[in-house]
């Protein structure tokens, strides 16, 4: 299988939207932290369902944070699942 052009756009894309999420985890903790004004779990979700799944539970991880959330503990997996699915089925159908 050869890479071709937008398969580095795709890769390059999930790449940042991993990134985002994980910072996002991350400023959500420390403002947590700090009693500060907060990212809305709308917007947390809404970066693993764009394609930052896998850096958002990292970031869940690694900052233990919304681990006691089932929400998140069930949702941030749910939708890497739901991702998977979907890129494994268009790989099926591109065969």
């Amino acid at each position: 299988m050869e890479i071709t052009v937008p398969m580095l756009i795709v890769l390059g894309y999930l790449l940042i939207m991993n990134v985002i999420g994980f910072v996002l985890m991350f400023v959500d903790k420390k403002r947590a932290q700090n009693n500060q004004w907060r990212i809305k779990e709308a917007t947390l979700f809404l970066s693993a369902a764009i394609g930052g799944s896998i850096g958002s539970m990292l970031g869940m991880k690694v900052f233990r944070h919304k681990t006691k959330h089932w929400s998140f503990l069930i949702g941030m997996p749910a939708i890497f699942i739901i991702q998977v699915a979907l890129a494994v089925g268009y790989f099926i159908y591109l065969r």
